[in-house]
């Protein structure tokens, strides 16, 4: 009799257990998932024909064993999207690679724009050394942000928190221009009370230095030159729905691979022999046995279900006292935007290139916009009439912000669109609607500085393995979160190849997730 996974979760890392385990292994995979949707935090909601990216995701990776599940779930485009035609745009084909006007189950190529919106004016994001970058500052910022950054440079600051982190490599006028508040807004924490390992896990190896050598060294590179310095992506992969079609279709084949997806089955007790797993009980009463339990469900709602009176009362305190914090999103359907595009870059009815927008004006709790037209055009029922945007906002379940009344939310979101001049009046909008998502970030403060004692402490359950963001209480990206799955199949395969410990260490590089050596 073959052996049995269950799996907790049916988002990136669950689906990718589930599919590398059918695909390589005997071991038939058992997903538990406690919503009705496929996807977990990389879900995408249709609303009326439009289609919302619920927090936005590039398909980009470093990892090429990631990069090839994905163009095998989803091949990549082999003709023109619809924007390419009307925009006669030259982009990346894949030689017999699917129409994405005709097939639906096809990866687009996009550009990668992405700019912060600080004083009514776009700044490259990541902040780069340009001379738009200081006519937009002003003279008296601009000086006062090259004495801080060299002041920085020579004083180096202990990081013993994010703040300090940001301040070493930006100095402290940039770090307050573009970094305290927007932090404030995402965490609901100011960043001296947050983590420096965040810093060093998403933002990484970049600094001013590193964006003044890639200005400098751009010009007199040779387009053929393998050894180039590391520079940001220009262009991502995207599924032509949305990043949900992507894992909806991977949950499709793992049906048809003899695996097994219960929605609405949110595990609620799990029950520990011997520091072994021996059985999980759902929300509704269902028991399930197996082998080896793959788990992505938050680390703190993991422990809760093993139970106080089942772990050392130190685990417990550690695990229940993670943080977390939830979005709201909004969807906005409007006729135009008021801010217009000074790029170079060419975008249908010549709206703003960009995929997203980080807001940066503090007088708004909006954090961050994104455009889903220029995502996909399929995202959009009639791309060519409407701009489909998102409005993304940052909140504690229970707060002000998660509680209050949906209509009223609504309305606050459109007079912050008015507000900083992304849209002239409530007539432009032609519908709305509005979605909340519960643990879409780990919260790298409270209890977290004593992460690697509940680790540990997981580590020696024999059978469990913790996958994904919430598993794993790191803000994964994608692939990091299906490379702890891939890494989990392969200790399962060769526990000599891979040692548990190691699907911890996915995502410990020292570079920033957005650059790639070209």
């Amino acid at each position: 009799m073959s052996k049995k996974a269950i799996i907790i979760g049916a988002g990136p890392a669950g689906l990718t257990a589930a599919y590398e385990l059918l695909k390589k292994t005997d071991i038939k995979p058992v997903i538990l998932e406690a919503s009705d949707m496929i996807g977990g935090i990389s879900k995408t909601i249709e609303y009326k024909g439009n289609r919302i990216d619920v927090g936005g995701h590039r398909f980009f990776s470093k990892n090429q064993d990631v990069t090839n599940l994905w163009n095998e779930i989803l091949p990549l485009q082999g003709k023109p999207s619809k924007d390419d035609i009307v925009l006669e745009r030259k982009v990346k084909l894949s030689e017999n690679g699917p129409d994405p006007e005709s097939e639906d189950e096809v990866m687009l190529s996009r550009f990668r724009v992405s700019r912060i919106l600080y004083l009514h004016k776009f700044f490259d994001y990541p902040i780069s050394i340009k001379a738009r970058t200081f006519i937009n500052m002003g003279f008296v910022r601009t000086v006062k942000a090259g004495f801080g950054y060299i002041g920085s440079s020579l004083h180096k600051r202990k990081e013993t928190s994010l703040e300090n982190f940001y301040i070493n490599r930006f100095g402290k006028p940039l770090y307050k221009m573009f970094f305290e508040k927007y932090t404030e807004k995402v965490w609901g924490r100011h960043p001296s009370e947050i983590d420096a390992s965040w810093g060093a896990q998403r933002v990484k190896g970049l600094s001013l230095w590193k964006s003044l050598g890639n200005a400098i060294a751009k010009p007199f590179r040779k387009k053929d030159s393998k050894k180039v310095e590391t520079s940001l992506i220009e262009s991502f992969f995207y599924p032509k729905k949305g990043p949900g079609q992507l894992y909806e279709t991977m949950a499709k084949r793992i049906i048809e691979m003899g695996g097994e997806i219960h929605f609405n089955s949110e595990v609620s007790k799990i029950i520990l022999v011997d520091n072994n797993i021996e059985k999980i009980i759902t929300s509704n009463g269902k028991e399930f046995k197996g082998d080896y339990y793959i788990s992505s469900m938050s680390l703190k709602d993991l422990v809760e279900a093993i139970g106080e009176n089942n772990c050392d009362n130190n685990i417990y305190r550690i695990a229940t006292g993670l943080v977390y914090r939830d979005f709201i999103t909004v969807g906005v359907l409007a006729d135009k935007l008021l801010i217009k595009n000074t790029t170079k870059t060419k975008t249908i009815n010549n709206i703003v290139p960009d995929t997203w927008i980080y807001v940066q004006e503090s007088d708004v709790k909006l954090g961050r916009l994104q455009i889903f037209n220029n995502w996909s055009p399929y995202m959009v029922c009639d791309y060519q009439k409407y701009v489909w945007i998102g409005l993304e906002y940052f909140a504690n379940e229970g707060d002000e912000l998660w509680e209050m009344d949906k209509e009223k939310f609504i309305d606050m979101a459109i007079n912050e669109l008015i507000q900083i001049k992304v849209l002239e009046s409530k007539e432009d909008v032609k519908d709305t609607c509005q979605f909340k998502v519960k643990k879409a970030y780990p919260g790298y403060f409270d209890t977290y500085s004593e992460i690697d004692t509940l680790k540990n402490y997981l580590l020696s359950i024999s059978n469990l393995y913790c996958v994904g963001r919430n598993g794993q209480h790191r803000y994964n990206n994608m692939d990091h979160s299906m490379l702890t799955a891939m890494e989990t199949v392969k200790h399962l395969i060769d526990p000599n190849s891979v040692s548990k410990s190691s699907i911890w260490e996915v995502n410990a590089e020292k570079e920033y997730h957005e650059e790639k050596s070209k």
